[in-house]
């Protein structure tokens, strides 16, 4: 294959296809080919944001082990990671909230374990949602839902929802792929803008593996997609069998994502942020407070978590405009339709 002549056809409108996916990814970060692709990637984003890469924003509602065993999460029960449970009050939570807003964000996300009782996000997202500025896009990350439940959260203020199906679902977690898809069609049936990623990519996972997820996420129509590196958590089974790939290695996945979604995704996430994924077309990245699935630390910007100035750092380091205000990534997903469906493949 010709990278020149691939990224020629695209700029033409032809999709890539899986086959051209699976090349680009399988080719070493470090080649001349792999560099095209990221100055193609970054070149793609900043027509479509026209050099407004975003900062958004999360915080946790709460910490707890969980029984979905994600291997690759802090939270997972089998990690024994974290062995008790908390949850923020309505204050702390608005505190939080209000805090990032002021800092800077251009969208607030809450998340929460799986078994966290929706009437209480719906409660605590009301609260928060009252006190947050009318054009703040307010995003959940919560567990699998119903169409009831999706309308719920859109009455309840929710702007969007962030959800994933992630790569090995229902082996490398206890969740049933089917149950994740069909919670994607409920979100997008309400109304919600859909934001979503290819995660968390390990040395583990197969071209082939990724180069699904990609054209999976892009089927979808949504706000945004991306790429994002699973984090090892020490001392867990996936950090001992397989490691991490590298950020060169992340920055070269995250830009064949970009060439393989369509250009009606605007947004390019992912995490964690880093000056050379910037580089090579990431124009959404997110600071963090409060527990993370990533970290092993309670208040993770006490550990992993980075700042919005941070963010807005890597942006400016490798010559990036950030947004200041509201996000338009999901502001432009709102009321976008495309229904998920994907043969889940069990095999390594």
């Amino acid at each position: 294959m010709n990278i020149s002549e691939i990224i020629m056809r695209s700029r033409n409108g032809e999709p890539c296809t899986r086959e051209q996916i699976i090349w680009m990814l399988s080719l070493p970060p470090s080649s001349p080919e792999s560099y095209q692709i990221m100055a193609e990637a970054r070149r793609i984003s900043q027509e479509l944001t026209p050099d407004r890469a975003e900062v958004h924003a999360q915080f946790a509602l709460n910490l707890a082990p969980c029984p979905m065993n994600c291997k690759f999460c802090s939270f997972a029960v089998i990690n024994k990671i974290f062995e008790h449970s908390f949850q923020l009050t309505a204050e702390q939570a608005v505190k939080n909230a209000l805090i990032l807003e002021a800092e800077g964000a251009s969208a607030i996300f809450v998340m929460s374990t799986a078994l966290y009782d929706f009437g209480d996000f719906l409660e605590m997202g009301r609260e928060i949602k009252r006190h947050l500025k009318p054009e703040t896009p307010f995003i959940a990350n919560c567990g699998d839902g119903t169409t009831k439940e999706a309308m719920q959260l859109k009455d309840a203020g929710f702007t969007g929802v962030y959800h994933a199906l992630r790569l090995r679902e229902g082996r490398d977690t206890a969740i049933d792929p089917a149950k994740r898809i069909k919670s994607i069609n409920a979100f997008k049936e309400a109304g919600l803008a859909l934001g979503t990623c290819v995660e968390p990519v390990g040395p583990e996972h197969t071209s082939e593996e990724i180069a699904d997820m990609i054209l999976f996420t892009g089927s979808l129509q949504p706000a945004y997609s991306g790429l994002g590196r699973r984090i090892s958590i020490p001392g867990t089974e996936m950090a001992q069998k397989y490691g991490m790939i590298s950020e060169l290695r992340q920055a070269q996945f995250l830009a064949v994502t970009r060439l393989g979604l369509p250009r009606t995704v605007i947004g390019n996430c992912t995490h964690e942020p880093c000056t050379v994924t910037a580089a090579a077309g990431a124009n959404l990245f997110w600071t963090e407070i409060g527990a993370n699935p990533r970290d092993t630390q309670e208040k993770t910007e006490e550990g992993r978590g980075f700042t919005i100035a941070k963010c807005r750092e890597f942006y400016e380091e490798a010559e990036c405009g950030v947004l200041d205000g509201p996000s338009a990534i999901y502001n432009k997903g709102v009321g976008e339709s495309g229904k998920a469906s994907f043969g889940i493949s069990r095999s390594s």
